[in-house]
């Protein structure tokens, strides 16, 4: 399965978000925004593909806005 430049780009930028919030391990994380640890790890390997209601919770449990989720995403 190929996964598409956008959503590996997203990932990228979630892990990279998570970690500099101070969330280590995905499981913290995932804990703290209320989804599960494997659909944590699937968003950041691009190979979820993620509802603007997930967004929006992660937006919320990383303290940015929704946009800054998508701020690498070219149109």
């Amino acid at each position: 399965m190929t996964i598409p430049a956008h959503r590996r780009a997203f990932g990228e930028h979630l892990r990279a978000l998570r970690q500099a919030n101070g969330h280590a391990s995905q499981e913290a994380f995932a804990h703290h925004v209320g989804l599960d640890r494997t659909y944590i790890s699937g968003l950041e390997r691009g190979a979820r593909n993620p509802t603007l209601d997930v967004i929006v919770k992660l937006a919320r449990g990383l303290d940015v806005s929704p946009a800054e989720m998508l701020a690498t995403i070219d149109a």
